[in-house]
């Protein structure tokens, strides 16, 4: 059986910009994906100071994390993006990339996005941990 994934937005909590404020997942197994970083297959980071690039990066590595437990952006029912930045313009736009892109999909769940002063690798701008329920 496939897990049931709901998604609500109660009526007395705000508007969201696509994600949703509740997910449910009423049965089966979950994959937690480490946060995935803007690093290529060496483990070279990708796209020093250009925050496009590195979201771009992000996006394929997340598509072949979830890939390899047979997951689909569909599937995610958590999301937590980390951005670099106090600027709430750069936040935004790192928001419309992420959800314009590849694994949009993902962001209309259970999301948090989170400006930071720093993140693991010297230079990363963006990181995004996500939770999947999986297919059977």
């Amino acid at each position: 059986m496939a897990s049931e994934i709901t998604r609500l937005n109660p009526a007395e909590l705000h508007p969201t910009p696509g994600y949703s404020h509740v997910t449910v997942v009423e049965a089966g197994r979950t994959a937690h994906l480490a946060g995935q970083c803007p690093l290529d297959p060496a483990g070279t980071l990708v796209g020093r100071g250009d925050l496009d690039a590195q979201i771009d990066q992000v996006v394929a590595n997340a598509l072949a994390a979830l890939g390899a437990v047979g997951a689909r952006p569909e599937h995610v029912v958590r999301s937590v993006i980390y951005v670099v930045s106090d600027d709430v313009e750069v936040l935004g736009a790192a928001w419309h990339r992420l959800t314009s892109s590849a694994i949009g999909p993902a962001f209309t769940t259970a999301s948090t996005l989170l400006g930071v002063a720093r993140l693991g690798f010297g230079g990363q701008l963006v990181e995004v941990d996500l939770t999947a329920a999986l297919p059977d």
